[in-house]
């Protein structure tokens, strides 16, 4: 008997403004992520560790965290499409990640 799944698609924001960026792997930490059907999923464009003064960057790609703190890409320099992250960053966020430039 063949194994059968379902069929999902998933669509992904662009939010480089540039091609050109810096990251680097960081581990990415599972504690308060929201399970969402059954996975911890940190997404791209999210501002880690917080948004707040102790950003070091921005999430690169989505991280499964599920069975715990993962590696994942943290962009620390380029050009980013401020509208288009998950979550606005605020001034404090802002200001420590020097090297990111908003659009």
């Amino acid at each position: 008997m063949p194994y059968v799944s379902e069929t999902r698609n998933y669509s992904r924001v662009n939010f480089l403004a540039s091609s050109k960026v810096q990251s680097f792997t960081t581990l990415v930490s599972d504690v308060g992520v929201t399970a969402v059907e059954g996975k911890k999923i940190v997404k791209a464009g999210t501002i880690y560790p917080a948004n707040d003064a102790t950003a070091k960057g921005i999430i690169y790609n989505d991280v499964d965290v599920t069975n715990g703190p993962q590696p994942g890409a943290l962009i620390v320099e380029g050009y980013i499409l401020e509208e288009r992250l998950p979550t606005a960053p605020t001034a404090e966020a802002k200001a420590a990640m020097t090297k990111i430039t908003f659009r």
